[in-house]
């Protein structure tokens, strides 16, 4: 399941990058849902939400590199050392890894992250994300969950009911 979901969700990141990059010019869009959703093409150097994207420092892309590194190693660890198969763990880690990953391929490409989803509601504007950055939230709320019910709840050969 883990190899499954890394790999749907790193193509589908990587493909929708491409085509952005392909048919939208840098700093424009496309308006698709009035009022709500625009398609864009921005790039970000920085972190989430633009984090240190100012800077100038040499610093920065050897830190958000080893950073994803570090991220990919710890997921991989955090799964292989699960004293269970927990589905929620499972599939929290998947959209983890794979959203790690799709930046990373993208910071190794061009050394920044290709952004083009752009949603604005009542005035309310989020920063332009990606499908990466989806997976990583997806992640975090699956993890959360995952917590929720105790680690327990899930597939494997290990008796999953509480005595």
């Amino acid at each position: 399941m883990f190899a499954l979901i890394v790999c749907l969700l790193t193509g589908a990141d990587q493909f929708t990058k491409q085509l952005v990059s392909s048919y939208v010019p840098l700093h424009d869009g496309y308006e698709v849902i009035p009022g709500c959703l625009n398609i864009v093409h921005e790039r970000n150097r920085g972190g989430a939400f633009g984090m240190l994207s100012g800077s100038d420092s040499s610093f920065r892309p050897i830190l958000f590199l080893g950073a994803s590194l570090l991220a990919l190693v710890g997921i991989l660890w955090l799964l292989r050392s699960s004293p269970r198969a927990d589905l929620w763990l499972t599939a929290a880690c998947s959209f983890f890894f794979a959203g790690a990953l799709g930046n990373l391929v993208d910071r190794l490409r061009f050394g920044e992250v290709v952004d083009f989803l752009d949603f604005h509601v009542h005035g309310y504007h989020w920063p332009a994300f990606n499908v990466a950055d989806s997976a990583l939230c997806i992640g975090a709320g699956l993890f959360f969950i995952h917590f929720l019910l105790g680690g327990s709840h899930g597939y494997g050969t290990e008796d999953q009911s509480r005595t």
